[in-house]
Parts: C-alpha cells; structure tokens; sequence
C-alpha cells in the first residue's frame, strides 16, 4: 500500500482539501485498498482545529466527501510511515525539514511537481481568500499525483 501524507502550514486549508479530493479519487478508480491518504501541518497554529469553512464549502459544493476532523503537526516519525510527504508550497518544504530532518529518502514533493508546473506552489485561500483557485490547483496535482502512482501500483 502506497501512503501519502499532504503537508500545509495548518491543515485547516490546503492539506485536508487535497487529502479529500485524493480520497475522492482513490474511490473513483477502486484504488483504496492500494493507496492510503492523510494530511497533516508544519505549524501548530491551528492544533485541533476542523476544516476551515471555505475548504467545506468548495468540497461540498464540489460533492466531494469529507468527514470532521482535527488538525495536526507532522512528526518525524511521519517520514517513516508515508511513502510520499506532499507539500503545497516551498515554506512547507523549509518547515517540514524542521521537524523531520533531511529527506535522505527522497519522499518530499510540491503537489504541483506531479505536473506540468513542477515547482510551482499551491496559493494558501487563508491569505487569498480564493478557495476555487486553490480548488482548481489541488485537483490538477492530485490528478497527476493518481496518474503517477498508477504506474507503480
């Protein structure tokens, strides 16, 4: 089983808007048994915190499945458990690398970087307020992120 863990600044926003909509996917191509997703922050601003209401609000109006949930910190032990820590922006990776060290294995990447914008960050809606554009990212990536995972699966 192939584990991912997507990584923002507080896991109200970006991270669990990519974890559901991967989730949605997954389930779409009869994947969930080969691939596990979660999602987690680099701070601990948003500790025990839900979803924040305009990533609700795009996935219901979406029709993409969610569930309540808490926000919480990435742990060097993550780097052990998840094949893949897949971050929204450069300052995640800068945060991440904080907390779990080097990536020795290579399991760090920018969601974009499973597409033709490799590097390119994920806008944060908490600053923008534009949580369809962020939406708009968060599917492209994810969607590339499925296609590369279904060569190694």
């Amino acid at each position: 089983m192939q584990k991912i863990l997507f990584i923002c600044h507080g896991n109200i926003c970006r991270s669990p808007m990519a974890e559901f909509v991967m989730k949605d996917l997954i389930k779409n191509n009869n994947l969930e048994n080969q691939i596990y997703i979660s999602s987690a922050a680099t701070s601990t601003e948003e500790l025990g915190n839900d979803i924040h209401p305009g990533t609700r609000s795009i996935l219901l109006q979406k029709n993409i499945p969610f569930e309540k949930r808490h926000a919480r910190q990435v742990t060097k032990g993550d780097y052990k458990e998840y094949d893949y820590l897949v971050v929204m922006d450069e300052n995640n990776i800068r945060n991440l690398k904080r907390i779990i060290g080097e990536d020795r294995d290579k399991k760090v990447y920018r969601l974009l970087d499973f597409t033709d914008r490799a590097g390119d960050s994920i806008a944060d809606p908490w600053y923008t307020g534009n949580f369809v554009l962020t939406y708009e990212d968060v599917l492209y990536g994810c969607s590339g992120l499925l296609e590369f995972l279904r060569k190694k699966i």
